[in-house]
């Protein structure tokens, strides 16, 4: 199945998130996997990859792309599975806002405090909330080297106020402290391949990587065609008519075209 059922649409509409397990195959994600650590790792080494601080020192490697290219991360952005996910839970017509991997290396990637992530694509030109992300677990995710967290219904509070801090846009600690006393803090532990998909207003977070493992995810961001940013702030975000593509295009590439 691609789109939400019902059962997964009033979860959305109730908690500000679903879980969609095994939304890529176990094959899929060894090929994904394989080809991304190769390359992102090496590219690491030449600083093409940015490193985002928390508050301990540890870091965490980020790599975004401003447009879904005809490469295995803009085939996975593009993938039928992701888009159809992504409309029914905007509701209106959508294209790829951004993409981008996050990389917790064993025993060094670093914390991400609570922030919504359009508490920071409001300042990018962006009105309305009609915004979220399907992240796509690459590795098993648990406490121990950082799964995601989040606070259950919080997408309800609209947009908070956030403060920079370090390399990380956070929400205002006041604010903060009241929503976690009123609501469900949830631990997101997930098999490589299952999928996290939320809204843009919802509080989340995660810890260090603290484990020998890897924790690595891929995250694609959609917005309402019609909410594509009134100025350009970012190179990424701005409004490009989005070509789905079929489930696993991405696997067909030949492996230096990846």
């Amino acid at each position: 199945m691609l789109t939400m059922n019902e059962a997964e649409a009033a979860a959305y509409i109730r908690d500000g998130y679903i879980i969609r397990s095994g939304l890529l195959t176990a094959d899929e994600v060894d090929t994904f996997r394989s080809r991304a650590r190769a390359q992102l790792e090496a590219e690491s080494q030449t600083g093409a990859v940015m490193a985002k601080g928390d508050k301990e020192g540890k870091t965490t490697l980020l790599k975004m792309w401003n447009k879904a290219e005809d490469d295995q991360y803009g085939y996975l952005a593009r993938d039928e599975r992701l888009v159809d996910l992504a409309e029914d839970a905007i509701g209106k017509s959508i294209y790829l806002y951004s993409h981008k991997m996050t990389m917790k290396q064993p025993n060094e990637g670093g914390a991400w405090e609570w922030h919504q992530d359009f508490g920071y694509w409001y300042n990018y030109g962006c009105l309305a909330p009609e915004m979220m992300s399907i992240y796509v677990s690459l590795d098993k995710a648990t406490r121990e080297n950082g799964c995601l967290q989040v606070l259950k219904g919080t997408h309800k509070l609209g947009r908070l106020n956030h403060i920079r801090e370090n390399d990380q846009t956070n929400v205002e600690q006041e604010h903060l402290e009241a929503a976690l006393k009123r609501f469900e803090h949830v631990y997101v532990e997930m098999e490589a391949g299952d999928a996290l998909i939320f809204d843009g207003n919802l509080l989340h977070r995660s810890d260090a990587n603290r484990s020998n493992t890897y924790r690595w995810g891929y995250i694609s961001s959609y917005n309402a065609v019609e909410n594509a940013p009134f100025k350009r702030v970012r190179e990424y975000g701005n409004y490009e008519a989005l070509k789905k593509v079929p489930a696993g295009t991405f696997r067909n590439l030949p492996e230096q075209a990846a």
